[in-house]
């Protein structure tokens, strides 16, 4: 058991959509998932996560174009890119599924912001885990156009996106990975 956590842990990447194979994820899988989001540590207990899952072929094509939209409008006319938009928009439609990653601030918690945003980080990274352990490749993407789609995700006032987790079935395991030995980033007292 203790192997098998430290090599998901390692085995974790940023898998990107054009790397999905076009296939759904199922709903069951999701709510596995999201159940694990759901164990995070959280200060306090607020848990403060929040989650829009888009699914369908048509939740995923109505995200696709409101960020096509909100990138057009967000850009100066002389720095629009046809092709940007075209990338920022294909990404839902590459992905088996896509989850909005919100925070709801307790309004009566006197907690930093900071550590709520932590605790939600801390779910996403359990989302991340959960779906290297499934062959499932998934993404973490913070664009400018979603961290202001509040109206659009149906967020209420003390709520805020986060990014967006995308999340795609893998032919094959990621490249792996290098990281500097953790020798040189720590310090014994």
């Amino acid at each position: 058991m203790q192997q098998d956590i430290d090599k998901i842990i390692q085995d974790r990447r940023s898998v990107f959509p054009n790397s999905y194979k076009q296939q759904a994820i199922e709903a069951d899988v999701i709510w596995e998932i999201l159940e694990n989001a759901n164990w995070a540590p959280t200060h306090k207990k607020t848990e403060p996560w929040r989650f829009v899952v888009f699914l369908s072929e048509a939740s995923k094509q109505e995200l696709s174009n409101y960020l096509a939209e909100a990138y057009r409008q967000s850009v100066a006319e002389e720095k629009f890119s046809e092709i940007q938009q075209k990338k920022i928009s294909e990404k839902p439609l590459q992905s088996g599924a896509v989850i909005a990653i919100c925070m709801k601030r307790s309004e009566e918690s006197m907690l930093p912001e900071w550590e709520e945003i932590a605790a939600v980080s801390c779910a996403v990274q359990n989302m991340w885990l959960s779906c290297t352990a499934r062959n499932i490749g998934s993404y973490w993407a913070t664009p400018g156009i979603i961290l202001r789609a509040d109206e659009f995700l149906g967020l209420e006032s003390n709520e805020r996106c986060l990014g967006l987790f995308y999340m795609g079935y893998l032919d094959e395991k990621p490249v792996a990975s290098q990281r500097t030995p953790v020798e040189e980033k720590t310090r014994w007292r």
